[in-house]
């Protein structure tokens, strides 16, 4: 039995997500193409960010969390903000891409990334039917599901999942910044866009996240699950954290003086 208390520095439940995004204008992932698209093209409803079936006898929510938590930041952290990891060999010609995800994190943050050794927590990068994570330090060998339909910037937000973040725009407050039109929503993925509740880290709901579903996630029909209240806004973004992702990772790894 796992003792997970003393292996991972924990002051809340471990926790276990999946998310699920699926890309707007500004930024449009396909599910089976792999590839960000044009930005002339028609907004896509499906993201690589979802995995379709069952693994590990794990249950999948929000796409690509398992087990359901009501927190939007893991109190269960990687000890002293260093991630051990593995890449399997059959991710292996993918694995500059996953360099290029740990960059966009430690470029701007005291978290960094190190070959698993003797360590008891890691990151285990394994091939799947889509891009997935647990959410926080679950403790043992941790598994991210990395497809070849996601992007960097998808798998960079399953890394940040990892890390103990949560999706944004489940956040309690999220009425005040976007409209959420259920209507359009798919049968079946309501839930997706339910609110939780969480330490939000006394930061602000950040629309530019890049945890944040974008305006055409999980649509029906084409037309927008999501509305921003504010007009000019980027919403569903996957090529960089934005400057609130930054502040919530360093706030919440206690890095130096980006509290």
């Amino acid at each position: 039995m796992w003792l997970l208390v003393f292996i991972c520095v924990s002051t809340g439940n471990v926790t276990v997500t999946f998310m699920f995004d699926v890309p707007q204008p500004a930024s449009t992932e396909s599910l089976k193409g792999g590839n960000v698209s044009s930005l002339l093209e028609p907004p896509q409803r499906h993201s690589a960010e979802t995995l379709e079936e069952l693994q590990e006898d794990m249950t999948v929510q929000e796409g690509d969390i398992l087990i359901p938590e009501d927190r939007n930041a893991v109190e269960t952290l990687w000890l002293d903000a260093i991630v051990p990891y593995t890449i399997s060999d059959e991710v292996a010609d993918r694995e500059s891409n996953i360099y290029t995800a740990f960059k966009m994190i430690s470029d701007f943050t005291c978290i960094r990334f190190q070959r698993h050794t003797t360590e008891l927590n890691y990151l285990k990068f394994l091939n799947g039917k889509g891009c997935a994570s647990s959410v926080g330090c679950r403790g043992g060998p941790q598994v991210v599901y990395y497809a070849r339909s996601c992007s960097v910037g998808n798998l960079c937000h399953e890394i940040v999942h990892a890390l103990g973040l949560h999706h944004e725009h489940t956040r309690k407050d999220r009425d005040q910044y976007i409209t959420v039109q259920w209507q359009s929503i798919m049968p079946g993925r309501q839930k997706n866009f339910k609110t939780k509740r969480g330490n939000t880290l006394n930061l602000p709901y950040d629309i530019n996240s890049i945890m944040h579903y974008g305006s055409y996630f999980f649509s029906v029909d084409g037309s927008p699950t999501m509305l921003p209240k504010q007009s000019g806004v980027q919403m569903g973004q996957r090529t960089h954290l934005s400057q609130l992702d930054i502040q919530r990772l360093n706030r919440l790894y206690h890095c130096g003086n980006n509290l």
